[in-house]
């Protein structure tokens, strides 16, 4: 789709309001990117919804706000971002989570909330799969768990919306969507490989965590076409701490955060001045309004960092990237402004 085609659509599909669909989820959904527990209710049944963890939250907030029960946690948000959105989001409550690293969301307290539907989104492993599983059985309530990679991004937002009546949005966010993972397919493939910077990515402010071959965290990195440093020895860990000698052994091109401390210390650190990219100064601090651009959570906000990563990488749209920026702010948040 045109995306002059595309924005006229979207305009007529406003973020906040309630939309309808006109199919009926099956109770066995044919999906290979949702895993269904317990009886699942018609979409038009579905008007309450907690999210388990970040990445389901996001996915919710931008096709579904009017149903989310409240944020499993605001640690992974920017902190204007509340102010920033419109009714419902920016007054929504912190309920707790049930997904990543330690639950905080007992059975009791879900059951006194009584949401229509779990959701779940992210890693689909049997960790996740078992836990939502042992959910379902304890309350009752039915759970999906939605595949969250960042390639699938279209067809998750067109199945989660279908699943929660607003297929009017969700398939005009996965045209989006689409437009943005196949313009950077035609990117890449216009780029030789050795022109494709070797890239480290640190996360927190130390800046010695960091995502391992086929981390979602790494996934926009990925589409951007640049090399993870960190994946070269093969290692299938998802996120993982690492030493700084580590780092200085894979003598990256570029460091990209999204951590400003990070950004701003490493520069003035001996330690760290042996890395190329650090004497070159190339050190990126990629945006985190309302969420990470890059991972933090790792959700469909990625996909404005795949725009982001091109326009810095190798220049290509850095001309329009504050149009592309303000355009995707507010066609996917409802925000109106850049914090």
């Amino acid at each position: 789709m045109k995306r002059r085609t595309l924005l006229r659509a979207l305009a007529c599909v406003p973020m906040l309001a309630p939309l309808g669909g006109t199919s009926v989820f099956a109770q066995s959904v044919k999906s290979n990117l949702i895993r269904t527990f317990g009886r699942i209710p018609p979409p038009s049944d579905i008007k309450r919804v907690f999210v388990a963890g970040g990445p389901a939250a996001i996915l919710v907030a931008i096709l579904a706000p009017h149903k989310l029960l409240g944020w499993p946690s605001v640690s992974w948000m920017h902190s204007e971002a509340r102010n920033a959105f419109g009714p419902p989001l920016r007054d929504l409550p912190v309920l707790g989570q049930l997904a990543g690293r330690g639950s905080t969301m007992p059975a009791e307290k879900l059951l006194d909330i009584k949401p229509d539907l779990i959701v779940d989104a992210g890693s689909v492993d049997e960790t996740y799969l078992s836990a939502a599983k042992r959910v379902n059985e304890q309350t009752g309530i039915p759970y999906v768990v939605i595949a969250g990679r960042l390639p699938d991004s279209a067809r998750q937002l067109r199945e989660t919306a279908q699943l929660l009546d607003v297929e009017a949005r969700g398939n005009a966010l996965a045209d989006y969507a689409e437009e943005i993972l196949s313009e950077a397919a035609r990117v890449r493939e216009t780029i030789p490989v050795e022109k494709r910077p070797r890239v480290y990515y640190g996360r927190g402010l130390e800046g010695l965590e960091t995502g391992m071959l086929g981390s979602l965290h790494m996934e926009a990195i990925d589409a951007a076409g640049a090399f993870n440093v960190a994946a070269q020895g093969g290692q299938k860990i998802g996120v993982a701490r690492v030493s700084l000698e580590q780092v200085i052994g894979w003598a990256p091109d570029i460091i990209l955060t999204q951590d400003p401390n990070f950004a701003s210390r490493v520069l003035e650190d001996p330690r760290w001045r042996t890395i190329p990219a650090v004497r070159a100064n190339r050190i990126l601090c990629a945006p985190t309004f309302p969420f990470g651009w890059l991972d933090v959570p790792p959700s469909i906000n990625r996909l404005a960092g795949v725009f982001w990563l091109f326009a810095h990488l190798y220049g290509i749209g850095k001309d329009d990237l504050e149009r592309r920026t303000t355009e995707f702010l507010r066609l996917f948040y409802g925000i109106e402004r850049q914090a």
